[in-house]
């Protein structure tokens, strides 16, 4: 197929464009470097059946070759991101979401919308299944961020609803791997540098917040098949085992080896006591469930981060 990738050098673009190329697919990735990596873009451009345009997708996008699949996995997601950037989010969300979903339209390809966890805010509910419309402060830190998404999955469906364009919507949450940005500002990859060189791990608030990882690999597997199933609305894709922040910190320095201590800061605003997503849905329509484990999963991570770090 011919398959069109937004946010082609993110860790779960880029991770899925290697993907669509093992399966002989021809990929063109779209992505603006305003917060993916040029480094994951090199690796595809290996590829001579990937192609890289250099584009913001809140301008009009135009692909002239024939178009079967649009993945929009474009829009900075890390919370480092949410102040400074918060505009541009809002704006990916509704105009960018727009012109991907033109685009799929005008060629009658299937599409999916990459959703975040995020939509489910500080939840009141444990685990969160899709039917769960969550508990979000649209005038918080994150706001930004998780109603944006929110309008995403709005835009997404009323596409489908008034034109019929085959939508897929997955919900993502935590996930991880190698690729990752240094700058994320998330948990993990600031754990993991911090542990490589033996600085304290900053944990935030007494560290009992929970997070569920799922690694890249596994996530994108859930990902293609929710592409390839005839399931519209969205579908929770995520690591199934859930952990204090503080475990990750403690799991981290054993896996490094490091000789790092715990350092206890501020929680941030907004910052949500609970993240596990129910998968019932996800295993029964996909026959999905994750398959590579958090110590294997953190130890590829961890190799990557070394060798970027220049420790290997």
């Amino acid at each position: 197929m011919h398959i069109v990738v937004t946010g082609a050098a993110g860790l779960i673009g880029s991770h899925l464009c290697h993907r669509l190329l093992d399966d002989g697919h021809d990929v063109i990735g779209i992505d603006s470097l305003i917060t993916g990596r040029r480094e994951n873009l090199d690796r595809l451009n290996t590829h001579d059946a990937f192609r890289w345009v250099r584009q913001d997708i809140c301008e009009p996008i135009d692909v002239p070759e024939p178009v079967d699949r649009v993945y929009n996995m474009a829009c900075p997601a890390s919370p480092a991101d949410f102040e400074d950037k918060s505009l541009l989010i809002l704006r990916t969300c509704s105009e960018g979401v727009r012109n991907a979903l033109d685009l799929a339209r005008r060629h009658n390809a299937r599409f999916l919308q990459a959703s975040t966890s995020e939509c489910y805010g500080d939840p009141d509910v444990h685990p969160q299944p899709e039917s769960y419309f969550g508990n979000v402060n649209p005038i918080g830190i994150r706001g930004p961020y998780d109603e944006g998404k929110r309008f995403a999955e709005a835009t997404t469906f009323a596409y489908h609803r008034r034109y019929g364009l085959p939508t897929r919507i997955v919900r993502i949450f935590n996930t991880y791997g190698p690729g990752m940005r240094a700058d994320d500002g998330r948990a993990l990859p600031v754990l993991i540098q911090q542990a490589l060189t033996d600085q304290p791990l900053s944990v935030y608030g007494d560290g009992s917040q929970t997070r569920s990882f799922c690694y890249v690999a596994d996530m994108v597997e859930g990902i293609v098949r929710l592409m390839e199933s005839d399931y519209p609305r969205p579908v929770n894709i995520g690591g199934t085992d859930e952990i204090t922040i503080r475990q990750l910190a403690e799991e981290v320095i054993e896996l490094t080896g490091s000789a790092s201590t715990i350092e206890y800061r501020p929680l941030p605003d907004g910052d949500p006591k609970m993240r596990q997503p129910d998968t019932h849905l996800a295993r029964e329509l996909l026959g999905w469930q994750p398959t590579v484990d958090r110590p294997d999963g953190l130890s590829r991570t961890i190799d990557d981060f070394r060798h970027r770090l220049g420790l290997a």
